[in-house]
């Protein structure tokens, strides 16, 4: 089921306009977020980020949540969680923290990373300037500007009459998922979605359809939901990214340990329909 826009209760900004009101703090130590592991998983709620002895490098204002403000923090080299907390990486915690703050701390990691990779200009080398107006690094000097980074990528559920075709990943976990890929310059969605899939397991689709999209900050993607059917071609791994691909019926698809990816939203659709 997708979700509710968060941005119901969401409202981003740059400018905070609330002054000595408690504030969501999104602390993180070399992208892993401050949490509190005892009783209840939550992030620091807090007038003053000193009440949890942590010592900023930078900050950035994200707007609010359900009226709190938030920020985005880079603790200090070497900065130890405080009593009762843990800097926890944000894949690990998905199911323990509430989804709203998680997917505002999908969007604070990748802005505060982006502060810290954008303190230059890329063009000229002159220190940057945070822009007064909009989520922007500018250059004092040469006026050369810098957005917060954004890899799209895409994803797709390929059906042949009842059964998904799913392939198993050189990487990370190695279990069967979709394929997926980042679109490269110069094509259209749907074209990366055809070129993935002929350079990854050799078949081609037809009837490409748009299903949803999901932020992803692993580091700092936007997933692409497709479904496709299959078209022609047989089954060859490309045996670099892909190590294996076959054909699954609705019953003998592999249970995902976990709904943090739109790759769950795709594999329950095939699963409900076929």
């Amino acid at each position: 089921m997708k979700r509710e826009t968060i941005y119901k209760r969401y409202k981003p900004s740059f400018t905070p306009n609330e002054k000595n009101s408690p504030s969501y703090w999104f602390v993180f130590n070399s992208d892993k977020l401050l949490i509190n592991t005892e009783n209840e998983f939550k992030i620091p709620f807090t007038e003053n980020l000193n009440d949890f002895s942590i010592s900023p490098v930078r900050t950035q204002y994200l707007g609010t949540l359900q009226g709190h403000p938030c920020y985005t923090v880079e603790a200090a080299p070497g900065t130890k969680a405080p009593e009762g907390m843990a800097f926890e990486d944000l894949r690990s915690i998905y199911d323990v923290l509430d989804e709203d703050i998680y997917l505002v701390a999908g969007r604070a990691v990748q802005v505060i990373n982006w502060d810290k990779n954008h303190q230059f200009c890329g063009k000229c080398g002159t220190p940057t300037v945070t822009s007064e107006h909009e989520m922007a690094k500018v250059c004092p000097e040469c006026g050369f500007t810098s957005f917060t980074r954004l890899s799209p990528a895409v994803i797709t559920a390929i059906v042949n009459d009842d059964k998904i075709l799913l392939a198993k990943h050189s990487y990370g976990l190695k279990r069967y998922s979709l394929i997926a890929g980042f679109v490269e310059a110069g094509e259209t969605l749907e074209e990366a979605v055809q070129r993935e899939i002929a350079e990854e397991v050799g078949v081609k689709v037809k009837n490409i359809k748009y299903f949803g999209s999901q932020p992803w900050p692993f580091p700092n993607s936007l997933m692409v939901g497709f479904t496709a059917e299959y078209n022609s071609g047989e089954i060859k791994v490309d045996g670099n990214e892909i190590t294996d691909a076959k054909w699954f019926s609705a019953e003998e698809v592999p249970r995902m340990p976990s709904k943090i990816s739109i790759a769950s939203e795709l594999i329950d659709w095939f699963v409900e329909n076929y």
